[in-house]
């Protein structure tokens, strides 16, 4: 297969001037403004092979091994750097991986993938669409970025004797588009902040709507508790948890003084979680500079991380994050956007992993309780979701093992 085009017939950049029309809304609603990811396409990737599967506040994969969700994952964690200003290279370290197994390469050696991804937000739906060459070389071939049926950027591949891609941005002003070249191993999208002016009404919607997807891909977080990590004192650091929860400890000792009433919900949710009472919990200095965290349990005798099984260290971990936001998670945020205008994505890759089932409902209902109210969406990956079936605000996308839902 030779290296997949955005689109087989793709349109032209619009050349006429007007606005993009956004969504219709009735006024009595209170609209969600926050930019998130809505859907996320696979229309050539790995395992997956025209897919597109719809995201609510809180979308559980759920299929058995080799059924693609660590791929769709994946697929998202790059998208994802890319939005934040990522090289091709890193989003996609072993990108030979991501070409469909029986991808036949073209006349030149030529094979790549397709992914693509909406994000909504307060100007409506916004489409990104990309088209990666894997081999002979890493290189982004073809972006598009669209919005009310208007072709906001349009890229391809001219030259492959250049590391450029020619370019079209939507105009509207004297000249319908800009046309110049970009970079082919970076994000078309996240770069034209920096090269559009934003003088004619064509420009600031482009800018409007690249803003938008930028900010919902840079709203992740890649979230898989190690308990192995979590059971040791930690030095006293930043107080921003990282993906792997292994400073849970500093943390705590930072969350517990900062906001008492979610530290409060951490408490009462660990109460569903953990074996045994649970008055609070505790964040305590050693005097080699370290801080280790412990469960109080209010008889005078407290249990140290240590002590607890995988399954409640990885349920605290994942209570944390829900409970808590960017400026506590180790992640790269737009500083210059309002919390009100995005909304943070965890991404839990095996969300019931070593969880019993009060631990994985306990859980899911913290995550459909946050995903309500806007500001945390959830997507996990399971290997049977038959116990989540028909929860409320919760959407299950059932995979088969050739990755089609």
């Amino acid at each position: 297969m030779a290296v997949p085009s955005v689109s087989a017939e793709p349109p032209a950049v619009a050349a006429s001037g007007g606005t993009v029309p956004a969504q219709s809304r009735d006024s009595r609603d209170l609209p969600d403004v926050r930019a998130r990811i809505t859907e996320l396409r696979l229309s050539a990737f790995a395992g997956h092979r025209r897919a597109g599967f719809r995201l609510g506040p809180v979308t559980l994969f759920a299929g058995p091994s080799g059924a693609g969700k660590t791929t769709a994952f994946m697929a998202y964690e790059a998208l994802a750097r890319l939005g934040g200003g990522a090289p091709l290279a890193e989003a996609f370290p072993d990108p030979l991986a991501c070409v469909p197994q029986r991808a036949r390469p073209d006349a030149g050696g030529r094979r790549g993938f397709r992914i693509g991804c909406t994000a909504d937000g307060v100007g409506g739906p916004v489409r990104l669409d990309l088209a990666v060459q894997a081999e002979p070389g890493l290189r982004i071939v073809g972006e598009r970025l669209t919005a009310g049926g208007v072709v906001l950027l349009q890229t391809a591949l001219r030259d492959p004797s250049r590391r450029t891609v020619q370019a079209a941005w939507h105009t509207a002003g004297s000249a319908p588009v800009t046309r110049a070249p970009l970079p082919d191993d970076h994000l078309g999208t996240a770069l034209l902040p920096l090269r559009v002016a934003g003088k004619t009404d064509g420009q600031r919607h482009v800018l409007a709507a690249a803003e938008q997807m930028v900010v919902a891909l840079r709203s992740v977080f890649p979230c898989d508790p190690r308990p192995e990590y979590m059971r040791t004192p930690v030095p006293l650091g930043s107080g921003r948890l990282l993906p792997g929860c292994d400073n849970l400890a500093d943390v705590l000792w930072r969350t517990r003084a900062e906001c008492g009433r979610r530290h409060g919900l951490l408490v009462e949710a660990l109460r569903a979680g953990c074996a045994g009472p649970v008055t609070d919990l505790i964040a305590e200095p050693l005097t080699d500079g370290t801080v280790r965290a412990l469960l109080d349990r209010g008889d005078g005798f407290r249990t140290e991380l240590a002590r607890l099984g995988d399954g409640e260290l990885r349920y605290l971990a994942l209570t944390l994050v829900l409970l808590t936001g960017p400026g506590v998670l180790d992640m790269d945020t737009p500083g210059e956007v309002p919390d009100a205008l995005r909304a943070l994505t965890v991404l839990a890759d095996g969300f019931d992993r070593g969880l019993d089932p009060v631990q994985r409902l306990a859980l899911l209902r913290m995550a459909a309780r946050m995903g309500e109210r806007g500001h945390i969406r959830c997507l996990g990956a399971v290997s049977d979701a038959s116990w989540a079936t028909g929860a409320e605000g919760v959407t299950v996308v059932h995979l088969d093992r050739d990755g089609t839902p």
